[in-house]
């Protein structure tokens, strides 16, 4: 056996150890970019956000990556040679990098829940070890009866602090079939979730410094939940309730895709997070000093 340190509970959250943060959801739901946007500047390798990978465990460092097996054991890992992975022989795929996030957190990007390759029964265990969740639901064919089914088979405490993204939100042209889908998905959900939030994720990485296609990207209001369980996390206390739905809060608006396209080319994070202080919004080039910038606290 190569010699990895495979032991992944050896503090508790009281005790001090990072957040584990899980991305779950269907095939093609946005979770590999989501962990990109998260990331930001050093995104994953392509093959790593592949599907049909057992889950991906990211961490900060820069230790070599390694695969741990249904028994435990570590075996040194070429990320250039996944395709030789075995899902039903794998547990956990482990990787490290050097970002901001990874300084605060761990994150996990699972299956598609739908693989027919790979039974929950292999990957489960290990959402299980994540101290939130992050599902990621399509919008255009949001919330599933097959995620509301494996949703259910997570644990409540779990449930509480976790929240669902609708994500390419910006496919849904219409304001009124956002807010219709919005509506359907809080309902049916309800009580399930410490929040949901629509997001563009192209959007998103695509703002670069630009904060009012950040914010319009759905991305700015997510973050700001997403650090206030992490706090809570850290903290060691109970999840905040989620925040009181205001009547008629404005859906993003895609940007337009010309801007889109040129924005695409810069891949900054429009945020960055910081080890034991403020995570802040930095202001778009140009901007008026009047809007200040937004400050997340750790």
């Amino acid at each position: 056996m190569d010699d990895f340190d495979t032991d992944y509970s050896d503090r508790a959250p009281e005790t001090g150890r990072k957040p584990r943060i899980a991305f779950m959801g269907e095939f093609s739901a946005g979770k590999s970019t989501l962990t990109n946007m998260l990331i930001g500047a050093a995104p994953l390798p392509v093959k790593v956000t592949a599907t049909q990978l057992p889950p991906v465990w990211v961490s900060y460092g820069d230790q070599q990556a390694f695969r741990e097996d249904l028994d435990g054991e570590a075996h040194a890992l070429d990320l250039n040679d996944l395709d030789s992975i075995r899902p039903d022989s794998t547990r956990v795929i482990r990787i490290f990098q050097q970002s901001d996030i990874l300084e605060m957190c761990d994150l996990i990007d699972m299956p598609g829940i739908s693989d027919p390759n790979m039974s929950p029964d292999l990957w489960l265990p290990v959402a299980e070890e994540a101290d939130l969740v992050v599902w990621c639901t399509h919008a255009t064919q949001a919330w599933r009866q097959s995620e509301a089914a494996m949703w259910g088979e997570m644990p409540p405490e779990i449930q509480q602090r976790s929240l669902l993204l609708v994500t390419r939100f910006d496919k849904i042209l219409n304001d009124n079939d956002r807010r219709r889908v919005l509506r359907r998905v809080e309902h049916e959900t309800q009580g399930m979730f410490a929040g949901v939030y629509p997001i563009s994720l192209t959007q998103a990485i695509a703002a670069g410094e630009d904060r009012e296609m950040w914010e319009a990207s759905g991305a700015e209001a997510f973050m700001e939940r997403l650090v206030e369980l992490l706090h809570d996390i850290d903290g060691g206390g109970e999840a905040a309730p989620a925040p009181r739905e205001r009547p008629g809060r404005p859906a993003p608006v895609a940007a337009a895709p010309e801007r889109l396209a040129a924005a695409s080319s810069e891949r900054v994070l429009p945020r960055r997070v910081e080890l034991n202080a403020p995570v802040r919004m930095r202001r778009a080039r140009g901007a008026q000093d009047d809007k200040p910038s937004r400050t997340f606290n750790f």
